[in-house]
């Protein structure tokens, strides 16, 4: 079967260059992806795949149903762009000013079609059902919610998911057993002091250098209290505040994010931070307004579905194409919302070149090699063709 696999995506890969290209081309940004998610449509259909538009707000499902099994897999790529002006030099560039798919999601979506075209030629062989989710609005968090609301994630037994990374070269796979990302949550904090004269700062409550006083000690105290071993990211990003030179602010306003990678980590970290805000403004007399807002978890990858990608890319690729990788990222992927509701895995796949620079994700002259997308279909469409050769 794997040969069978191997040969149909090599003889698939001229059209799926074709397919990547042409949404490179045309990138829309997330809530927006209505000519993508025709597109994809469009490709499903013509492979015999029931097709379910609208699903998420703008995201796309195909069903392909099997013989023999009724366990149910689903494979989920994203297809929303980022606000970013492409500054590469490739004759397929972005057409739409100030958008670009810098994060690899036009490779995404057409390993998605690709993997749906190659086990919708395997016919009789093929055993199982098979779920494709094409969401939209990845890059603001809010895609996976939407899919899931619309019942995406009915009846499924395990789901496969797949980001691009441009550190591992083309041609191999990163696999990562357990925390894959970071959950990633917004805090907002507004600290209120009391106005008054530049000069006479005795006579006022500076809420600016509260502030500053708020912003140092939860810097300090991460490295103090929290454990070394679960890693946290607290980072204010905007600041806020004041009227004039010559008035001391009476209030400020601080608003950042916080990544975390374990779950008690995650369960803990708003009562913590409140603390150490609480007492700060308590020891000079500010009143303080906290909003933290739950975004998405950390990806968790399960074991024994991660074991089964391994093992199938290196049947697939040997072990030398095989990276087991030994650090989470601290970035955010919403796939871990689908996780709530199913055991899954997502890998890492290769996109780097060999003899040029490899710019990282979300920058405007960010480029992948397209030799990876044969990479990834095959590493997929076994993964998924093996799930049913496990036990039930």
């Amino acid at each position: 079967m794997l040969t069978r696999i191997k040969d149909l995506a090599q003889e698939l890969a001229p059209r799926l260059i074709e397919i990547r290209r042409h949404i490179h081309s045309h990138p829309e940004l997330s809530g927006q992806e209505y000519q993508t998610a025709a597109y994809i449509a469009g490709v499903l259909s013509s492979c015999g795949i029931v097709v379910q538009e609208a699903v998420g707000q703008t995201g796309v499902i195909g069903e392909l149903v099997g013989r023999t099994d009724d366990r149910l897999v689903a494979l989920r790529t994203d297809m929303d762009a980022l606000p970013i002006n492409e500054c590469t030099h490739l004759e397929f560039r972005s057409r739409q000013p100030g958008v670009m798919h810098a994060c690899g999601h036009d490779v995404h979506t057409t390993l998605g079609l690709g993997t749906a075209m190659v086990l919708s030629k395997l016919g009789e062989v093929f055993p199982g059902n098979v779920r494709f989710l094409f969401q939209a609005a990845e890059e603001i968090a809010q895609g996976a919610r939407w899919m899931v609301q619309d019942g995406a994630m009915n009846d499924v037994s395990a789901i496969f998911g797949v980001h691009v990374f441009p550190s591992i070269p083309a041609g191999s796979i990163g696999i990562r057993y357990g925390a894959l990302t970071a959950a990633a949550d917004d805090l907002e904090l507004t600290i209120m002091g009391e106005s008054g004269h530049g000069a006479r700062p005795h006579e006022a409550i500076d809420a600016i250098w509260i502030a500053s006083q708020v912003i140092t000690n939860l810097q300090q105290a991460i490295s103090r209290t929290q454990n070394p071993l679960r890693p946290m990211v607290l980072t204010i990003g905007q600041i806020s505040g004041g009227r004039a030179p010559n008035v001391i602010a009476d209030q400020v306003r601080l608003t950042g994010t916080v990544r975390t990678t374990h779950p008690e980590t995650h369960a803990n970290i708003p009562a913590w931070i409140e603390g150490i805000v609480a007492s700060v403004c308590q020891a000079y007399g500010a009143r303080y307004e906290m909003n933290y807002r739950r975004g998405v978890p950390s990806v968790q990858n399960d074991l024994a579905l991660t074991q089964l990608l391994e093992e199938s890319a290196k049947e697939a690729w040997g072990s030398d194409r095989v990276q087991i990788l030994l650090e989470p990222s601290l970035g955010a992927e919403d796939f871990s919302v689908y996780l709530e509701h199913s055991p899954g895995s997502m890998i890492r796949l290769g996109v780097g070149f060999q003899d040029k620079p490899n710019y990282p994700l979300h920058h405007p002259q960010f480029e992948v090699d397209e030799s990876a997308i044969v990479t990834g279909v095959v590493t997929l469409a076994y993964a998924i063709y093996q799930y049913w050769q496990q036990p039930g």
